[in-house]
């Protein structure tokens, strides 16, 4: 009588082992092309540069928005370095339609790596560009005279907040591009959502300024709970206005939700 060999169980470790190294794969992957193409870092301080320089210059004058014991272009800082990785994250699901086209993403549909490893993956990738964005802000900033916090709360937490911020809204990107599946569609969407989530945020001004219906809006826009993160870390005596626990808990529970959904759709976009 023949035996039959049980097949060999995969423990949890195993599979968060296996869910850690395909995200990281992946992270490589899109490291290696930031790479070969240095440029982009520095076309992207442009608008930073625009941002700071200009409205900033200007409604520094205007002395009816409150901010406390900072000036405008210290308050300003925090909110375009937030808004530089929005801008970055909203239209990078169009990689997966490069890659589908060039037939990339079929090979890593068919590699052993779990759907979420590789959504999340995509997702850090943004966030670490989010990082090479916040380098550039930090120098502009300096270079105009902003005064900013130094210490090793906001040498650990800003990265945190920005690589947070970049993926929640990367992973919002890949999620629509899993349901638009094409470039033009991908773009005309971005465009549609950037403004209203960056001035329904407190990224400019205050909530305070905000009428009612606006501050409800804000309330549910994880780039406002980003910016009062950063400009608790950032700025010399600023206190968050949720509590720094509550603004993680906002990132990470987006995150989570929004790559769970872009996870199941992820194999979606090849058809």
């Amino acid at each position: 009588m023949s035996s039959v060999r049980a097949a060999p169980r995969v423990g949890s470790a195993d599979r968060l082992a296996e869910f850690v190294r395909g995200t990281f794969v992946v992270v490589e992957a899109e490291l290696r092309k930031l790479a070969h193409d240095p440029a982009e870092l520095l076309t992207r301080a442009v608008q930073p540069i625009l941002w700071l320089v200009v409205f900033g210059g200007v409604f520094a004058r205007v002395r009816g928005i409150p901010t406390g014991s900072v000036g405008y272009r210290e308050f300003l800082t925090p909110g375009i370095l937030a808004q530089s990785g929005l801008f970055i994250a909203i239209f990078y699901g169009i990689a997966i339609i490069w890659e589908r086209d060039l037939g990339v993403l079929h090979k890593y549909l068919v590699s052993p790596a779990p759907r979420g490893a590789l959504v999340l993956g995509k997702a850090l990738s943004a966030g670490l560009r989010g990082l090479s964005q916040a380098v550039m802000v930090y120098l502009i900033a300096l270079l105009l005279g902003v005064r900013l916090r130094v210490g090793w709360d906001t040498a650990l937490g800003v990265p945190v907040f920005v690589t947070l911020g970049a993926a929640v809204f990367a992973t919002f990107s890949l999620l629509v591009a899993c349901l638009v599946k094409t470039r033009e569609r991908l773009m005309g969407i971005g465009q549609l959502v950037t403004m209203p989530l960056f001035f329904a945020s407190n990224a400019i001004y205050p909530l305070e300024l905000m009428p009612a219906w606006l501050r409800a809006l804000s309330s549910i826009n994880p780039l406002t709970y980003q910016v009062d993160a950063l400009r608790a870390l950032m700025l010399p005596g600023g206190s968050p206005q949720f509590g720094l626990g509550v603004d993680l808990a906002v990132q990470v529970v987006a995150l989570s939700l929004l790559a769970t959904v872009a996870a199941r759709l992820y194999p979606r976009v090849a058809v």
